[in-house]
């Protein structure tokens, strides 16, 4: 189980040196003949039910039935299609991030190959909810829609600002129905934080400009848009934006 605290790039190959492992399948989790998978997982927190990673597949079509936690994605290669009970189909194309609320009544069908970025939170505890439709649970995520609604916070959290005056703005899109996970964008202009530690879990896809994260020990580490990272709760850190950055962000919080 990797769950230790430190800002982690997430690369589509997994990290240099490990890669991806193959993953074991069972034939009663599909309709169609058994794909190949793999997988790295950057980040799991069993207690919690989180899991952060990189995962492929070949073509297949999962079983019917509800969706095994809330998640986000980002498409690396490839394109899927997310299919309900009146085989309405929700497209998502290569280069896209969409969330897909729990327990929701869908089918992921692949037809070709497909490399994603996730992050999943699935509590052990809780039961699996009865959901009847898949109406609004595949939320694809649009950049100039979220850039529209984007709109100015009256506070800078998570971060204590020490130098700079930025205006920071959100657009959030999705919520599930535990209330713990968080979906959506935000930018700011430039700022540089307190060193302390995260208060949340927090998947980013860095949509523009540039940000140095510098962790409590003095290691920097510097993310360019294109790129993506993931700050596990309680790492200390200061973030430094010289510009403008604009990001996705899926934040889990503890259950109470």
């Amino acid at each position: 189980m990797n769950n230790k605290l430190g800002v982690i790039r997430l690369e589509p190959n997994g990290p240099e040196g490990i890669g991806l492992v193959d993953m074991e399948l069972e034939q009663g989790d599909f309709q169609s003949p058994l794909p190949e998978q793999q997988v790295h997982e950057y980040f799991e927190d069993q207690k919690l039910g989180l899991s952060v990673g990189v995962w492929t597949t070949t073509t297949m079509q999962e079983a019917f039935g509800p969706y095994p936690g809330d998640e986000f994605m980002w498409v690396l290669e490839g394109q899927a299609k997310m299919v309900d009970a009146n085989k309405n189909e929700t497209l998502i194309r290569p280069g896209e991030s969409f969330c897909v609320r729990n327990a929701i009544p869908v089918s992921w069908k692949q037809e070709g190959f497909l490399r994603k970025f996730y992050i999943t939170f699935a509590h052990p505890d809780a039961p699996t909810p009865k959901i009847d439709s898949a109406d609004d649970g595949v939320m694809v995520l649009n950049t100039d829609r979220l850039s529209d609604g984007l709109v100015k916070l009256e506070h800078t959290e998570p971060f204590v600002i020490e130098a700079g005056n930025p205006t920071q703005r959100d657009s959030p899109l999705f919520t599930n129905d535990t209330s713990n996970m968080y979906v959506g964008m935000w930018d700011s202009t430039a700022f540089e934080s307190e060193m302390k530690p995260f208060p949340a879990h927090e998947f980013v896809q860095l949509l523009e400009g540039e940000v140095s994260i510098t962790e409590k020990n003095g290691e920097t580490q510097v993310f360019k848009a294109g790129d993506a990272f993931f700050i596990p709760m309680g790492t200390v850190c200061q973030w430094r934006v010289k510009n403008y950055i604009k990001k996705y962000y899926a934040i889990v919080e503890p259950v109470e």
